[in-house]
């Protein structure tokens, strides 16, 4: 596949920072981690990889915005485009030696995500989408899955951690969804999750509260790969509401259906 110069640009970050966390993976004994909440950690690796990912996207592009998980956001100058990243997606998997966690980068112009990086370095997976140009896997091209009736379907979710809201409202969602579907899956990875409905592995995903960089490469990953990918009111307010809902246009539209009913009277 040929690439544009932007997404060479954030591939290369995507490698250098995967390579770091590659080398610190398998070794989380001897990271020095601190907690920033509960159930969600923050270590030497993550920001490590935040660092080499900033100075890689901002030595090629200096004028961009640079919203990232680990630090302050940067106002761009040319005010049209912005780099959305998230060094570490998985960060609780990656400190448990599970290999599910990612690099994610995605490039924001007037409000459009136009090109998208998602990679494992624990399984080598280099996920890459521009917008008009499809989305592929180590450069071979990516279509959403095909299955039309939600009881043939493997969905994925996030489960809200310690500490966070709405437990109870997801185990209504995760009630509902479960009496309708082949499977659920829950990666600890919303990044990969999204990747994974790409690839067609998932067939849909739904989950509420999360951030910007969660979601934003994900997002183009989807579409470009003939799938959709809305806020639960099937609106374009994903990196505003934290919430998503994807699949191809069959199981997108049923599975919202399915999220959104109402808990039932007792």
């Amino acid at each position: 596949m040929a690439r544009s110069a932007l997404l060479n640009v954030m591939v290369q970050a995507a490698l250098k920072a995967g390579k770091s966390l590659g080398r610190d993976f398998g070794e989380v004994q001897n990271l020095q981690v601190s907690v920033k909440g509960p159930g969600d950690f923050v270590s030497t690796a993550d920001r490590k990889a935040e660092k080499i990912v900033k100075e890689e996207l901002l030595k090629a592009r200096p004028t961009y915005g640079f919203l990232g998980e680990e630090s302050e956001e940067i106002k761009g100058t040319d005010g049209a485009h912005r780099w959305i990243v998230d060094p570490l997606d998985g960060t609780t998997n990656f400190l448990h030696g599970i290999p599910a966690f990612a690099v994610s980068i995605a490039l924001e112009r007037n409000g459009e995500i136009v090109a998208a990086v998602v990679f494992n370095p624990a399984t080598d997976e280099l996920y890459t989408a521009e917008r008009g140009g499809g989305a592929f896997l180590n450069d071979r091209r990516l279509r959403v899955a095909a299955r039309r009736a939600l009881s043939d379907c493997v969905i994925g979710c996030g489960v809200p951690a310690l500490g966070k809201r709405n437990h109870g409202k997801f185990l209504v969602e995760l009630r509902h969804v479960m009496g309708e579907v082949a499977g659920i899956r829950r990666l600890g990875s919303p990044t990969l999750d999204l990747a994974y409905v790409a690839a067609g592995r998932f067939d849909g995903f739904w989950e509420a509260e999360l951030a910007p960089w969660d979601m934003a490469a994900g997002i183009l990953l989807i579409r470009e790969a003939g799938g959709f990918a809305t806020d639960w009111d099937g609106g374009a307010t994903m990196l505003e509401s934290g919430t998503i809902v994807a699949g191809n246009e069959i199981i997108h539209k049923a599975l919202i259906e399915v999220v959104k009913r109402p808990v039932p009277a007792k």
